[in-house]
């Protein structure tokens, strides 16, 4: 098992940290200056600076560095891409700074490996080139998605179309206005296998039938200017080959998506832990109660201690799992991706309620604490919860021994 990260890891690791800390994390306040302040998504623009941040990422080479593949990202495995997501992490705007963006960054995955030349041609490219957004449209409101093959929205072939039906919603991306398409998810063959039965399809936002319903609330924020939507696709119609690598083998693409991205999520989440602790320990060295500063007060050495250590283990585990699908694959790799994407959010959890207690009230009503609770609990949910991903662990140690 090797940790060790390249030399070209090592760079763009050095590149990343200072472009975050010189000229990311200074602007956050300017990019939430620049926002529109309205639950009205059609109203939404993108702030000025963050399209002057990607120009600056993108000309300095830091971008779609998620992609391993040299032809189209920087030639970055997962353990050596993993310790960038963490970076980034510290910052909310930081991974769309560097093109490196969820749901974006597995929409492209997916049309690197299984996108026909045509669709890469009109689909990938811009989106590589930080020109358009994508969204993602899985989860569905009317059953529990956690279990995909209960899905109900279909895309039926008729002849040479594909026709889609159905509503999603968490369709992130969905009220960004640069977004161009949606990866649609959706059973073509409901008499196939269980993972046979699926097929992926790209939409374009504005095709006809396609119609945004409602921003879903996260804790009462709607995420301006990115939002997740409830989306109806109703009697969409398009060319057959807007379905990804043909028919039926959605369920297969799909998680050979997820993989690599609960690395990327779990990553992330790490670093805004890191963030978290960071806070958490400012404000214990420089608040005083009853003479005394917060850090010799109470438990709250034993908090920073704990969450210190939370967080190393966090990132050993999931540099295991990155490594785990360098050298064994997506399928190899189930048991630790699973755990990570268990163990991480949890930890951001943590660290980030442990921040907000010793900042008392002000805690409730801090902005980036608030911020970074919403993320960890969404996190636990996101891309399968908890109970399904102990579950696979679970299911996995019981059958050493059947």
């Amino acid at each position: 098992m090797d940790f060790q990260h390249s030399e070209r890891a090592q760079k763009v690791m050095a590149q990343v940290q200072r472009f975050v800390d010189e000229r990311i994390v200074p602007n956050e306040q300017t990019y939430l200056d620049q926002l529109v302040g309205t639950d009205d998504w059609r109203q939404w623009k993108i702030p000025p600076i963050m399209e002057e941040l990607k120009a600056e990422a993108k000309e300095l080479g830091l971008w779609n560095l998620f992609l391993p593949d040299e032809k189209y990202g920087a030639g970055l495995d997962n353990r050596d891409y993993a310790p960038v997501a963490e970076i980034t992490g510290r910052s909310f705007i930081a991974p769309e700074v560097f093109n490196c963006n969820a749901p974006d960054t597995g929409n492209a995955e997916v049309l690197v490996k299984y996108g026909s030349e045509e669709q890469k041609q009109q689909w990938l490219e811009p989106l590589l080139a930080g020109e358009i957004r994508s969204g993602f449209a899985m989860t569905e409101p009317a059953v529990a998605s956690s279990d995909a093959t209960n899905m109900q929205a279909t895309c039926e072939v008729i002849g040479d179309e594909v026709v889609l039906n159905g509503q999603k919603w968490w369709t992130s991306g969905a009220g960004d206005p640069r977004t161009a398409f949606y990866i649609f998810m959706g059973v073509t063959d409901p008499n196939a296998g269980r993972h046979e039965r699926h097929s992926l399809v790209l939409v374009p936002v504005d095709a006809p039938g396609v119609k945004t319903l409602r921003m879903l609330p996260v804790f009462g924020h709607i995420d301006e200017p990115h939002g997740h939507a409830e989306v109806l696709f109703d009697d969409v119609r398009l060319p057959a080959n807007s379905i990804i690598a043909g028919p039926g083998r959605g369920f297969e693409i799909a998680q050979g998506r997820l993989g690599p991205g609960r690395i990327h999520h779990c990553m992330r989440a790490i670093g805004a832990a890191e963030r978290a602790l960071q806070r958490l320990c400012e404000r214990a060295v420089h608040r005083v109660a009853f003479g005394k500063p917060l850090s010799n007060l109470g438990g709250n050495r034993d908090i920073i201690a704990n969450s210190r250590m939370a967080i190393d283990q966090a990132r050993l585990l999931t540099m295991k799992a990155a490594w785990a699908l360098d050298t064994m694959g997506t399928f190899g790799a189930l048991v630790d991706i699973s755990a990570i994407k268990v163990i991480a959010p949890n930890v951001l959890q943590s660290v980030t309620d442990a921040a907000i207690q010793i900042h008392g009230g002000e805690g409730m009503s801090d902005p980036e604490l608030s911020r970074l609770m919403g993320m960890a609990r969404a996190l636990r949910i996101a891309d399968g919860p908890d109970e399904v991903h102990r579950g696979m662990v679970a299911r996995l140690e019981l059958k050493k021994y059947v």
